[in-house]
């Protein structure tokens, strides 16, 4: 920074989503001088812990998020989530009422997988697993008689795994059961949600290319490898060994995609490592969650990143690097709980080089993410075994 120069005018930002990921994006604004409004469907959320100010309303829906744009009257609007009634960021970002970041086209796009789906396969010429949309049973039957099996059925309005199937057996009671998961436990309920189904892609380990877009141009994490359940993460490594072609490629991929919408911010890519390419997976247009390891790995998080690319502030190669091989697993709900509390915390953080991140979410199901927990060692498999000891210590009341 020159000596004339001045710090990024205070911003307000309203936060769209307030779970973990957006609890660090808050406090990383704070950081920064600015000001979150953190909003979500549910009172006392983790960001909202750490926030200026809060607001509980449902985001999918675009009157009640239209009426809360007009009152909080923000600068920028950070989307943390999916769920939301994009079309109502798409009328701000066209009548200049403010940024939405990274862009509102973005944020629209990746909310639904068939449109993301049909720019990168269809537009941007991207190698993706095989793909059918279908709309009844019956199309669904086509679909994966056409398909082969295993192959994946998931509602094209949903994420982290929600209303999702690995369908192994084409007969007609698999299928069933699958369409019906779809209906009914994705983010869109009803009696007629579509879905995509998906071919099985024979990888050999999945990553996450984290891609800022800034004023100094298009620049890259180290890639980030994960191993997910259920369409969720479980565990994250960073940096995650690939051949130098395929990193070259996946690199080409993601400037590619994420110059096609523009704006400032981070972006989490995936992708399959193959035996002798890289295939596209998905994008999301904010901080990603196998992306909680960089709280460890490099001297600024993606949360960090996220901010500072908003904010018009450069991003240095120093911003990028990787300090040290780490690792990251989630902690995880065994049960439900309407107060639920972690015990051996203490006996987690006796493990060398380890960290504990609590999210202290009010209510927890089973699966529900409720912290993180964070090593670095001097090699991956170091930092990977530290990890894991110190999360088996880590137990649910």
């Amino acid at each position: 920074m020159s000596p004339t120069s001045k710090t990024p005018p205070p911003q307000r930002a309203m936060l769209l989503g307030s779970g973990e990921l957006g609890r660090e994006v808050a406090i990383e604004w704070a950081r920064l001088g600015g000001e979150v409004i953190a909003c979500d469907r549910y009172d006392n959320a983790p960001a909202m812990q750490v926030s200026a100010s809060r607001r509980v309303f449902d985001m999918a829906n675009a009157e009640a998020l239209r009426e809360a744009i007009v009152a909080v009257k923000p600068d920028v609007i950070i989307p943390e989530i999916e769920a939301l009634a994009t079309e109502v960021l798409l009328e701000c970002e066209e009548k200049g009422l403010c940024v939405v970041a990274p862009t509102a086209v973005a944020a629209h796009t990746t909310m639904n997988r068939e449109r993301i789906r049909r720019l990168v396969a269809e537009k941007l010429d991207f190698p993706t697993s095989a793909y059918r949309f279908c709309d009844s049973l019956a199309e669904l039957q086509e679909a994966v008689a056409d398909l082969g099996t295993p192959c994946y059925v998931k509602p094209v309005m949903s994420s982290s795994g929600k209303g999702q199937s690995r369908v192994t057996s084409a007969d007609l009671s698999s299928l069933t059961k699958a369409w019906e998961h779809s209906q009914t436990s994705g983010r869109v309920k009803g009696s007629h949600t579509r879905v995509i189904v998906e071919s099985h892609v024979p990888f050999e380990s999945e990553f996450t290319l984290l891609t800022v877009r800034s004023l100094s141009g298009v620049s890259f994490c180290e890639p980030i490898g994960h191993v997910q359940n259920n369409g969720d993460y479980v565990e994250s490594w960073q940096p995650h060994p690939l051949p130098s072609a395929q990193l070259k490629r996946a690199q080409a991929m993601a400037e590619t995609l994420v110059n096609e919408w523009g704006g400032y911010g981070l972006f989490g890519v995936e992708f399959f490592s193959t035996e002798d390419e890289v295939v596209f997976s998905e994008v999301s247009p904010r901080p990603h969650d196998t992306g909680l390891v960089t709280l460890s790995s490099q001297d600024q998080s993606e949360f960090s990143l996220h901010a500072r690319a908003i904010l018009g502030l450069p991003i240095r190669a120093l911003d990028l690097a990787l300090k040290q091989p780490s690792a990251s697993v989630a902690i995880r709900a065994t049960h439900s709980s309407e107060a639920p509390q972690l015990r051996g915390v203490d006996e987690a953080l006796r493990v060398p080089h380890t960290d504990v991140k609590i999210f202290n979410k009010p209510t927890a199901h089973p699966g529900r993410r409720l912290g993180v927990v964070l090593a670095r060692g001097n090699s991956l498999s170091e930092a990977r075994e530290r990890c894991q000891r110190a999360a088996a210590q880590i137990h649910m009341d």
